[in-house]
Parts: C-alpha cells; structure tokens; sequence
C-alpha cells in the first residue's frame, strides 16, 4: 500500500508531459486574455477586426511547451504552485510563503 501512495505523490498527473492543475490554468489564463483582446478588438476595430483565433492556440502550444520543458526538471512543479496559491490566500507573509 505505501508503494502506491508514493508512486501517486511522485508522478503527479499530467497532460502531455504537464501536471494537470498547470495545463488547466494555462488554457483557463490564455482563453480569458483572448477573451479580452477579442471582445477589444470588436469594441476598437468593429467587425473588421484583425484578431485571428489562430494565435490564440499557437501561444497555448508554445506556453505548453515551456510548461513541459520546467515540470520535466521538477515534476512537483505544479503542487509548488497550488501550494504559493493557497497561502496567497490565506493572506500568509511572504517570509512564511518562501
């Protein structure tokens, strides 16, 4: 049984080489920026706008990429993460969170 819990706590999941909760806040972070430019662009330029979907998912992959290329060096990089986050809100002092 110890063999199982360890192994879980040593490979977290992940989508294509990225822990999930990091994929998942990637792609939630990129579509709300695009989002936003979007709905700038129409607000701006009308219906002539010049905003391509296309970039949108070039960023996501590159991003992704990157994200594969540092959790490959630390595979706990996304527990890291969510850890800062939940200190962050519980308002903790930035000498406790480091």
């Amino acid at each position: 049984m110890k063999q199982q819990v360890l192994k879980a706590l040593a490979n977290p999941a992940r989508i294509f080489y990225v822990p999930y909760s990091l994929a998942v806040i990637n792609f939630a972070v990129q579509f709300i920026v695009f989002i936003i430019i979007f709905v700038a662009g129409l607000i701006i330029g009308g219906i002539n706008t010049f905003i391509d979907p296309l970039y949108f998912l070039i960023s996501v992959v590159v991003v992704h990429m990157i994200l594969a290329a540092f959790s490959k060096r630390d595979p706990q990089l996304g527990q890291i993460i969510s850890a800062k986050i939940q200190l962050l809100k519980k308002r903790v002092p930035g000498k406790l969170a480091a």
